[in-house]
């Protein structure tokens, strides 16, 4: 039930060639950093140079399993300049992901949901890479879940500024 997959997918006002060359310089920026191993972000080959799908303007998308996430945002957070970056993600019902599960970094854009599977099965991606919902690796059990909660607990207990669980 947990999502290991996500889609970012950089924006750019195709009639600004500035947009244009900041979004191809920033997919550039990314796949060196991948090849530095600083996360896993595989961009789609395509850069969609018109509305596609659901995305009303020029796009591109970068896939991205849930052990990167957090490392790809905030590269892209910090790296984006003007442009807009949609994220969603990748379960079994495609409207839900792109109408109710998501988030921007920028402003956001209207989107094209009419065309969207709202059931069938999870797109997952990059099987060859083993991660996402491609892992081989096992879920922790729900004892592990519930000792580990129980030791982060215990950790906060002393420390102020932390909520406490009930």
């Amino acid at each position: 039930s947990r999502v290991k997959e996500y889609h970012f997918h950089i924006y750019f006002l195709t009639a600004s060639t500035s947009q244009r060359a900041h979004a191809l310089s920033l997919r550039e920026r990314l796949l060196v950093a991948r090849s530095q191993g600083e996360f896993v972000a595989v961009p789609l080959y395509r850069i969609n140079e018109t509305a596609m799908g659901p995305h009303p303007v020029g796009s591109y998308e970068v896939w991205v399993p849930e052990s990167s996430f957090a490392a790809v945002f905030s590269f892209l957070a910090q790296e984006r300049g003007e442009l807009s970056i949609f994220i969603h993600p990748l379960t079994a019902n495609q409207r839900a992901d792109h109408e109710h599960r998501n988030a921007w970094i920028g402003p956001p854009f209207p989107l094209f949901l009419d065309n969207l599977l709202t059931g069938g099965e999870i797109p997952s991606q990059y099987h060859s890479l083993e991660l996402g919902y491609s892992s081989k690796e096992e879920e922790p059990s729900e004892a592990e879940k519930k000792e580990r909660g129980k030791r982060l607990e215990e950790k906060l207990r002393h420390e102020k500024g932390a909520a406490k669980a009930p």
